[in-house]
């Protein structure tokens, strides 16, 4: 299966990823960023391939029928028509090659089959060779945003409350009605980050405000010339330290408000709620932009020094298509 491409003395050969694949990806991934970012890739491989399905397929370029790999990139349906990108990365001792398009191309294809209409990918603001891969390859620019990092408090506020004008409730039907025309919403092309896949962005749906209201997870705020803003706790995750020890995370899907007052009661909540849950740490999606940065940081609160970039390629577009 696959793309094949040749070059003098070599065969490059796209196809699913194997078990025994392992040994070379985290051998070309260890330091994909050098001292600037730990990658994920050695952690998660393994899992990957384990649990490639119908949603899910990893691919690797295969070097002379099994001699090495050169590349690797991972894709997830996350809902009926629209797909993840992840973790495209190429072997350093193969970069020139122009091998990066057939990985995508062959992901492209796989989730353009299961009905997928676009593909996302997410690339870190200083990944300068990321974001030019991903336009050379189909992907366009969608949205940016940061993290608002509340440290976890089961003290930061009153259940339900917020400030002397601003209150805390969770009607989803208000966050809905709220979101769908909300310049952070427009702002953020309706993307949040997906229930179901680490650090992936699908398309917020009612149903999430939903659920996350059910599970005591949704926090709207409203004063009184009705509703400001929410956020909401889509997923929690661990993670080993350096040291060897376990933290745990608690992902807000997305935060978003109107007022510098709605801001600090919804990141209070967000703090209160991760202290109950005994979590560690927090991060909350929130748009890009000196408005809503500044409003976090005036409420106190940490946030992230850089923002992260989400890119989109049109599969219902026959330019998409990559040979």
């Amino acid at each position: 299966m696959g793309v094949s491409d040749r070059t003098p003395n070599r065969e490059f050969v796209v196809r699913q990823a194997r078990a025994d694949d392992e040994a070379a990806v985290v051998s070309f991934t260890r330091d994909t960023w050098g001292d600037r970012h730990g990658d994920y890739l050695p952690d998660v491989f393994g899992h990957w391939v384990e649990t490639d399905g119908p949603d899910q397929r990893t691919f690797v370029i295969d070097v002379d029928d099994g001699d090495d790999v050169a590349g690797v990139i991972q894709g997830a349906m996350l809902t009926d028509t629209e797909a993840w990108a992840q973790g495209m990365r190429v072997n350093p001792d193969y970069r020139g090659e122009g091998l990066s398009p057939s990985l995508s191309a062959a992901l492209m294809d796989w989730a353009r089959e299961r009905g997928a209409a676009v593909c996302r990918n997410m690339v870190f603001s200083w990944n300068v060779a990321g974001l030019g891969q991903s336009r050379a390859v189909g992907f366009r620019p969608a949205t940016e945003f940061r993290w608002a990092q509340p440290d976890p408090d089961p003290d930061a506020t009153p259940k339900g409350g917020g400030t002397p004008d601003v209150e805390v409730t969770a009607d989803p039907a208000a966050a809905w009605a709220w979101w769908t025309d909300s310049d952070a919403r427009t702002h953020l092309r309706g993307l949040a980050m997906d229930a179901n896949e680490s650090w992936a962005c699908s398309e917020l749906r009612r149903e999430q405000l939903r659920a996350a209201a059910e599970d005591d997870r949704l926090f709207v705020a409203r004063d009184e010339g009705g509703t400001r803003g929410f956020s909401y706790r889509a997923y929690d995750y661990e993670r080993e330290t350096d040291d060897g020890e376990v933290e745990t995370w608690g992902i807000y899907g997305v935060g978003a408000w109107e007022t510098p007052a709605a801001a600090g009661a919804i990141l209070r909540a967000v703090a209160r709620d991760a202290g109950e849950a005994g979590l560690d740490n927090t991060r909350v999606l929130i748009p890009e932009g000196a408005r809503w940065v500044s409003d976090v940081a005036a409420a106190r609160f940490p946030v992230s020094g850089e923002p992260d970039f989400v890119m989109s390629a049109d599969l219902t577009d026959p330019a998409t298509v990559l040979d």
